[in-house]
């Protein structure tokens, strides 16, 4: 059966290879000089996604999007780290991005969100790598912009929608220097254009904010940081707002202003599920109301061992339930302003115990045996 198995991804990679030759790119013009894109379609509402970590081993991403197809769940969001595609200026090594795209979109036909970060160690601002700093700006946005041109002009017609940045509102996804909304603005806008001029059709979501009460400069909080970028003029640089729903210790009908009132939730409104109703909220005082959410993560975790994660810990059940309940809740409320709500998540191969991500996940980090927690089943049995 592996020895099938094998061959089966032989031909699959070759045959990736084969239909994705490279396409050539033309320079792209200073952002500055080009115009906002004509108002995005809306996608089904909500739609149904996961995020999944399908970049080293195709056997095992193979494995994971069947996972995502049984449980009739649509989009897949998957991290496109520039520093593994570009590996120096203007020298691109595409071999795996072409198997996540053509596994993805080709084989399991599922709709992918490509999450667009990690500045390449040659274009970095000079900070320490062993502080737990992820990412941070490029020393030179227009390199950031031509990958994106690069990546959308590939592509184009095969990903639906690219997430711009991760978290920009925390200190350790922007370099290590305070939060600072006008930037991730310019860096938005210039990666908007450039997708647009290489993909018009593919949709542009900006980055999810943390949920955080911390101020700068080690945070700023997703309200905050929210109202500063519309009043910088992000909005003609996005088609979906993107968010992060963690649901911390409340169930997802929890209103915010009832985790502010009850310490045990957390004590601040962030502390819930529904926080997305209070970003929803920022839109529609800008103006923004016609454009749909894109819920990029959500989800409960059950962590007894991480202490910045165990205090809002869960049993495994209950955060079954819990995930279900927030489907439904969206689905009953949100509807028509949400989008894709993309559930954590189908685990990296090598998550241990002591990375608080393995807490978050649906099925056990485990191959070639496939162990489902009961929040997968649960969301695989749901109404969709």
């Amino acid at each position: 059966m592996r020895r099938a198995r094998r061959a089966a991804w032989t031909a699959v990679v070759a045959l990736a290879t084969a239909c994705t030759a490279p396409n050539a790119v033309r320079p792209l013009p200073q952002a500055e000089s080009a115009r906002p894109i004509a108002p995005p379609r809306r996608v089904e509402s909500p739609s149904y996604g996961f995020e999944a970590y399908l970049w080293w081993k195709p056997e095992i991403a193979t494995r994971d999007l069947g996972l995502i197809r049984e449980a009739g769940f649509q989009w897949v969001k998957q991290t496109f780290a520039w520093r593994d595609i570009e590996i120096e200026k203007g020298a691109y090594d595409w071999s795996r991005a072409d198997q996540v795209v053509f596994l993805a979109t080709e084989v399991f036909t599922r709709n992918l969100i490509a999450r667009l970060d990690r500045e390449p160690y040659w274009d970095r601002y000079d900070y320490p790598l062993d502080q737990g700093i992820a990412a941070g700006p490029p020393r030179n946005l227009q390199h950031f912009f031509d990958f994106c041109a690069a990546i959308a002009a590939r592509y184009k017609g095969k990903i639906a929608a690219y997430q711009v940045w991760n978290e920009p509102n925390l200190a350790r996804e922007w370099g290590g220097m305070s939060p600072d909304p006008r930037a991730y603005v310019e860096m938005l806008k210039g990666c908007y254009l450039a997708i647009k001029q290489a993909d018009p059709d593919a949709l542009v979501i900006s980055a999810g904010l943390a949920p955080t009460g911390n101020g700068p400069p080690s945070a700023m909080p997703d309200d905050q940081f929210l109202i500063a970028m519309y009043e910088a003029g992000a909005a003609p640089y996005f088609d979906l707002l993107g968010v992060h729903a963690p649901g911390f210790r409340a169930a997802p009908e929890t209103p915010p202003g009832m985790a502010v009132s009850i310490p045990e939730l957390g004590g601040q409104r962030f502390f819930a599920f529904r926080r997305v109703e209070d970003l929803r909220a920022i839109m529609e005082r800008f103006g923004d109301g016609d454009k749909q959410v894109a819920v990029l993560e959500f989800g409960w975790t059950t962590d007894p061992v991480n202490t910045n994660y165990a205090w809002f810990a869960i049993d495994e059940q209950l955060k079954a339930d819990y995930m279900v309940r927030a489907f439904r809740w969206a689905k009953h409320n949100w509807q028509p302003w949400i989008g894709p709500m993309i559930a954590l998540s189908i685990p990296q191969f090598d998550w241990t115990p002591q990375n608080e991500q393995y807490w978050w996940a649906v099925v056990d980090p485990v191959y070639p045996e496939t162990r489902t927690r009961p929040a997968y089943e649960a969301l695989k049995a749901m109404e969709k």
